[in-house]
C-alpha cells in the first residue's frame, strides 16, 4: 500500500468518513426504535412517522379523469390525468407556472388566488382533485393539508395552519363556481411516490410498496398496519401510508459531522439528509477536503487551487469520480501534476458517497423490516425511488444496492426491487384523487 493510500485511509478512518465506520446492525436497530417511537408518539421520535389516511387502493379508475395540482419547489403545475385500460397515465393540458410567495411574500388570499387561477381551466373536467404538496404539512382525515412550514423559498406566513384543499375549494367558491361536489387529496410526494408505483402496471407481484426520494432533500414512505400506529387509536383492520420524514433521523456518527452539522441553518434537525441528499454532499464534501488539506493530506498546491473553487456542490464531486482524468472538471484541474492528489481526492469523495450509500440503505432496509412485507423472494417489495441525486451521482445507487444486498437480502432474508417512474408525483397524485 503506497504512502498516499495508507495516509488518505487513516485520515478517512480517524473522522469516520468511510463507510466501514458505519455499525449497520446498530443503525438499524436505532431506525426501527425511531420509528416505533415515532408511531407512538411523533414528539418523543426524530421521525414523525405522519399518518396519511392515505389507504394502496386494489384497483385504479380507468377512464375517468382527474385534475392533478404539483406544488413542489418553486414550480407549481396542473394538469389532467387519466389512466387508460391497461393501467397508463395520460397526462394532458400541463401547465407550469411559477409558486406563490417566490419572489415576495403573499397573503394567503392571494397564495391560494394563485392556485385557484390554474386550476379554472380544469375545473369542468373533473370533481376529483389529487393535490400534491410539497412541503411539511399535516394530513387530516378528511384527506386535507395543513402546511407546518414553508422552505425558505416560500414566503407565505399566513397559509400556515390554513387547510390547503379546503382554501382552494373556497377561493374557488367565491369565484362563482360550484364546489359541492369537488373533493380534494392533499398528499406530499413521498407518498405520491409510492402510490406511483403501487399503480404502475406490472407482471410482479409485489408484497409491499414503498415510496423514496433522494434529490435536494430526502425522504421515505410505506404501509403500516392502523393497529401499530398507536398514536391514532385506529383497531379498524386497515393499513394506511406513513410519511417516515425519515430525513430528520437523529445519527451523528463523528466529529466532523457534528462540526458539519453546526454549520448549517438547524444543527439538531435532519441529520441523515445533511449525509445523503444533493443540497449537502457537496458541502459536507468541501468540509472533508479541507480537512483533508489542514491535515497535509492534500497538498499545498490543490490547497491553494481548491480555495479558489470554493464550496464544491454534489455535481462537481459526482464528475471527479466519474472522469478523474477529465482536465475539464474544475477538482481534475486542482490535482494537475500531482498523482498523490489525484488518488487522496478521489478516495475521499468516494467515502463520502460509499457513506451516504450506507446509510441509505439501512434507511430503506429498516423500512422494509418495519413493513413485514418481502419475506417471499416471488414477492418483492417494490421501492419505486426518484430523485437526480440518488440516480445521476456516480456510484450512489451502486453502492447503495451493494450494501442492501448484503445487510438486507443476506441477512435479513428480505427482497425488494427498485423500480423508476417518470411523473411519479403527478402519477400517485391522481391515483389519490381517484380513490376519494
Amino acid at each position: 500500500m503506497s504512502d498516499c493510500v495508507q495516509n488518505t485511509t487513516a485520515f478517512l478512518s480517524k473522522w469516520g468518513i468511510e463507510a466501514a465506520s458505519i455499525d449497520m446492525k446498530s443503525l438499524l436497530a436505532t431506525f426501527l426504535s425511531e420509528m416505533e417511537k415515532g408511531l407512538e408518539n411523533e414528539s418523543g421520535s426524530s421521525l414523525k412517522m405522519i399518518p396519511t389516511y392515505t389507504e394502496v387502493v386494489s384497483s385504479l379508475a380507468k377512464g375517468e379523469p382527474v385534475i392533478v395540482l404539483d406544488a413542489g419547489g418553486t414550480n407549481f403545475r396542473t394538469c389532467l390525468v387519466t389512466f387508460d385500460e391497461q393501467g397508463l397515465a395520460h397526462i394532458e393540458d400541463f401547465r407550469k407556472v411559477s409558486m406563490p410567495g417566490v419572489k415576495e411574500e403573499v397573503t394567503a388570499q392571494q397564495f391560494f388566488s394563485t392556485f385557484a387561477d390554474e386550476v379554472e381551466r380544469l375545473i369542468d373536467k373533473s370533481d376529483k382533485i389529487g393535490f400534491c404538496f410539497s412541503y411539511a404539512a399535516a394530513i387530516t382525515e378528511d384527506h386535507d393539508g395543513i402546511p407546518l412550514v414553508f422552505s425558505k423559498e416560500i414566503k407565505a406566513p399566513e397559509v400556515i395552519g390554513k387547510k390547503v384543499g379546503a382554501s382552494l375549494l373556497s377561493e374557488l367558491a367565491r369565484r362563482g363556481y360550484d364546489v359541492s361536489k369537488k373533493k380534494v387529496a392533499v398528499l406530499n410526494d413521498t407518498v405520491a411516490t409510492l402510490l406511483a408505483g403501487q399503480g404502475a402496471p406490472s407482471d410482479t407481484d409485489y408484497s409491499g410498496y414503498i415510496g423514496f426520494i433522494l434529490g435536494t432533500g430526502t425522504n421515505t414512505a410505506y404501509v403500516e398496519r392502523n393497529s401499530n400506529i398507536s398514536k391514532l387509536g385506529l383497531f379498524d383492520g386497515k393499513s394506511q401510508i406513513i410519511n417516515i420524514e425519515s430525513g430528520n433521523f437523529d445519527f451523528c456518527p463523528g466529529r466532523l459531522d457534528r462540526e458539519y452539522f453546526d454549520s448549517t441553518k438547524h444543527p439538531e434537525q435532519y441529520h441523515l439528509e445533511k449525509m445523503i441528499s444533493g443540497a449537502y454532499l457537496g458541502p459536507l464534501s468541501t468540509l472533508v477536503i479541507q480537512k483533508a488539506i489542514a491535515e497535509g493530506v492534500l497538498s499545498s498546491t490543490f490547497a491553494k487551487r481548491f480555495a479558489q473553487l470554493g464550496t464544491v456542490n454534489t455535481t462537481v464531486m459526482s464528475n471527479y469520480l466519474e472522469m478523474p482524468f477529465n482536465s475539464n472538471y474544475a477538482l481534475v484541474a486542482c490535482c494537475e501534476g500531482n498523482e498523490d492528489d489525484a488518488i487522496a481526492l478521489w478516495m475521499i469523495i468516494d467515502a463520502v458517497i460509499a457513506r451516504a450509500a450506507k446509510l441509505t440503505a439501512a434507511n430503506l432496509a429498516a423500512t422494509v423490516i418495519k413493513s413485514g412485507a418481502g419475506t417471499d423472494p416471488r414477492k418483492p417489495v417494490c421501492i419505486n425511488a426518484d430523485g437526480t441525486t440518488f440516480y445521476k451521482t456516480e456510484y450512489l445507487k451502486k453502492y447503495t444496492e451493494y450494501y442492501l444486498h448484503t445487510y438486507l437480502q443476506l441477512e435479513h432474508k428480505r427482497y425488494y426491487r427498485f423500480v423508476r417512474i417518470d411523473d411519479s408525483p403527478t402519477i400517485g397524485a391522481a391515483i389519490a384523487g381517484l380513490s376519494l
